[in-house]
């Protein structure tokens, strides 16, 4: 018996991520808010050369 998310051609991360939002999108409003805020990340990032570190960047998600 295969998997529910391989029969549909999608990965496991894929899956979970669909999963979680169908839960978040069923909690109430306040709770809702809270997890949506949680969801967002961004990320750092710096080019090192020769031991140094080079300019920070930051990638914040789509809004």
């Amino acid at each position: 018996m295969a998997f529910s998310w391989k029969a549909a051609g999608i990965s496991y991360l894929k899956y979970t991520q669909i999963c979680a939002r169908a839960v978040r999108n069923a909690l109430k409003e306040e709770q809702r808010l809270i997890a949506q805020r949680r969801d967002e990340q961004g990320i750092k990032f710096a080019k090192w050369e020769s031991g140094k570190q080079g300019e920070l960047k930051l990638i914040e998600p789509q809004q």
